[in-house]
């Protein structure tokens, strides 16, 4: 980790998921072999906190990106950062098809059901009855769909290696979500294929609760959605 004053709102969970990612790096003693790819969303400027090589993608591109780099420089350790919104809305056809052709890469996708940079607007994955900028009443499915389950739909696909949900909403849970990010790692230096953990995170600005009640929305509200568990795993 640098030293260096954050920008991420209080109460964001961007900062424990960073701080996880840091600790894996040292202990699996990887920092010089390791490339991330930052997204576009509210962890665009996530190497200002990481003290390894990180480079930029389009938006929604990070998957591609990815596997750019990984095939140029397998020797190297590379995984990509993304929120729901370039993840799961934009960049749905990267993350597939990266997964599909079974990409030796990692994936943190940090799912906090809203859009964060931009104002507060739908996700896909925002939850039915769920409020935000541009649903005041509530997603309504008629109107807006379902939210999308990534981790359901990618553990469906044979290139998938390891895919598990894990959330940062208390410290037993932050353990468990590091534990799942260290295993995605040593998938990839094991040469095994792609992984993909997701993060269930809290974004107390554009849910209109404080950092407790947002912490506490996730663990109570949010897993009801999207379940915690290990969706694939044949490593």
């Amino acid at each position: 980790m640098k030293d260096a004053v954050t920008h991420y709102c209080a109460g964001c969970g961007h900062g424990i998921v960073h701080r996880i990612i840091c600790e894996i790096v040292d202990e699996l003693d990887i920092r010089e072999r390791l490339i991330g790819i930052a997204p576009v969303g509210c962890a665009v400027i996530a190497y200002d906190y990481w003290n390894f090589d990180v480079t930029e993608a389009a938006h929604g591109r990070v998957p591609s990106v990815a596997t750019g780099i990984k095939r140029t420089r397998p020797d190297k350790i590379v995984f990509g950062y993304q929120g729901d919104g370039d993840l799961a809305a934009i960049g749905t056809a990267e993350i597939i098809h990266a997964a599909n052709r079974g990409e030796n890469i990692t994936i943190i996708f940090v799912n906090n059901a809203v859009y964060g940079m931009t104002g507060g607007q739908m996700a896909p994955t925002t939850m039915l009855k769920q409020k935000t900028a541009t649903t005041p009443l509530g997603r309504d499915q008629k109107i807006h769909g379902f939210p999308l389950r990534v981790c359901e739909l990618l553990s469906n696909l044979s290139g998938v290696m390891y895919a598990e949900r894990v959330a940062i909403n208390n410290p037993q849970n932050v353990l468990k979500a590091k534990r799942a990010i260290k295993k995605a790692f040593e998938n990839q230096i094991k040469n095994v294929g792609f992984s993909i953990v997701e993060v269930l995170s809290p974004c107390p600005t554009y849910l209109g609760l404080s950092p407790q009640e947002a912490v506490k929305w996730v663990g109570e509200e949010m897993t009801k959605e999207y379940p915690l568990k290990i969706f694939k795993d044949i490593t």
